[in-house]
């Protein structure tokens, strides 16, 4: 996707659990690939296709308090843990959550994480993750730093613990990266990045997102810390509200039944005031899903704004429900576009060209607008937008 014709594309391995945090693994599982890295995601005892369940985690503000948890997102492996070769990959990513502490008992595992780091290939492990190089003695002499409850056990393996005064703190010690929690993402993203030997080719980009209450949780944080990652200056902002205030976010999932199911995620701490707000200050625009678009379309100044966007050419991106806002603002007139199939009579009748989401994936490009079916074909999103923004990663 992101990766540059021609070049040798890097293949990395992530190791997923039941209840890993739900950040840790899709923030970077979908990054990566927008990238232009190849991501298998394997767990023991199951295959391709198979279903993860994940953890929503509530970090409290001290990093030495205990968190909130809740059900995430059902995430679906695309490799089998059997099959894998371990000189076929380039590197190894562990998430958090509850998973690796049994992940950790299985000696199949600490097997496959010994191997890593007996290759001196890059590994990234964040918050519990960690629990996963202690028995492979894959953090002995080496500096980390993870949540402060782990520091017993990582000190007894022998490390060199890096005291986190933030819960965003990331530290890199040659191939290993080690993070408190997805906070860090973005820096511990840029860390394993720069390890697999990724070079981010761009000057620095300014991009607002627009949520609402209840906008899709992966459909606002991956565009979010992916595109901090590649050292943008992102701005989240919602109408009516100030930075540092928070709306919460919705978890969909495509379960089985007619439509998408639905529960509370995270709190999202929005980093503007909406107010202030200048659509001149900035190079494109992110319109994330959820329930939120469909009141965020009734608000004139979110018209407005959309409005100059597309007016100037600049680069906008709609994902799933996104599409509502685009509609209300009566833009999508001769533009081919995607997202949820319920939309589909709207976009017709305001006069788009409404491509199917079939597959669920789908992500179409028509001069600066870029849409995606559902949070599914955020890594392609994300790479058409950063041609749109001229960003490069190049290895």
């Amino acid at each position: 996707m992101g990766n540059p014709k021609g070049e040798v594309q890097r293949r990395v391995l992530l190791l997923c659990g039941d209840y890993m945090e739900d950040y840790e693994a899709m923030v970077p599982f979908q990054a990566l690939q927008a990238f232009g890295v190849s991501v298998d995601a394997v767990s023991p005892v199951k295959k391709a296709g198979d279903i993860c369940a994940t953890a929503i985690t509530i970090q409290v503000e001290s990093t030495d308090q205990a968190n909130k948890e809740s059900r995430g997102h059902n995430f679906t492996l695309n490799a089998t843990f059997d099959d894998i070769e371990i000189d076929k990959y380039d590197g190894l990513v562990i998430p958090g959550g509850r998973s690796p502490e049994h992940l950790a008992m299985k000696a199949s595992v600490v097997e496959l994480a010994r191997k890593f780091s007996d290759c001196r290939k890059p590994i990234a492990a964040i918050c519990h993750g960690l629990l996963v190089l202690a028995p492979a003695g894959a953090v002995k002499g080496r500096k980390c730093t993870a949540v402060s409850t782990m520091k017993p056990g990582l000190v007894a393996a022998g490390a060199h613990w890096v005291e986190p005064d933030t819960l965003s703190v990331c530290v890199a010690d040659d191939n290993l990266i080690t993070g408190v929690t997805y906070y860090g993402n973005p820096e511990f993203i840029r860390l394993f990045l720069k390890a697999l030997g990724g070079n981010i080719c761009a000057s620095e980009r300014r991009v607002l997102i627009i949520i609402g209450n209840y906008a899709e949780d992966y459909e606002v944080t991956v565009p979010y810390q992916t595109l901090k990652v590649l050292g943008c200056h992102v701005d989240v902002v919602c109408p009516k509200k100030k930075a540092g205030d928070t709306c919460p976010t919705a978890i969909r999932d495509l379960e089985g039944g007619q439509t998408y199911s639905e529960i509370r995620g995270h709190n999202f701490v929005l980093t503007a005031d909406f107010e202030s707000i200048d659509a001149s200050s900035y190079d494109a625009l992110v319109l994330p899903g959820g329930k939120a678009p469909e009141f965020l379309a009734l608000k004139e100044d979110v018209i407005v704004l959309v409005k100059q966007f597309m007016e100037a050419g600049k680069p906008v991106a709609s994902i799933c429900h996104g599409l509502e806002i685009l509609v209300a603002a009566g833009v999508l007139q001769g533009k081919k576009c995607t997202g949820y199939p319920g939309i589909k009579a709207r976009v017709v009748s305001s006069g788009g060209t409404f491509v199917e989401a079939d597959p669920i994936d789908r992500c179409v490009t028509d001069g600066n607008l870029v849409t995606a079916a559902a949070w599914h074909g955020q890594p392609e999103l994300i790479s058409q937008l950063m041609t749109l923004l001229d960003i490069r990663v190049s290895f």
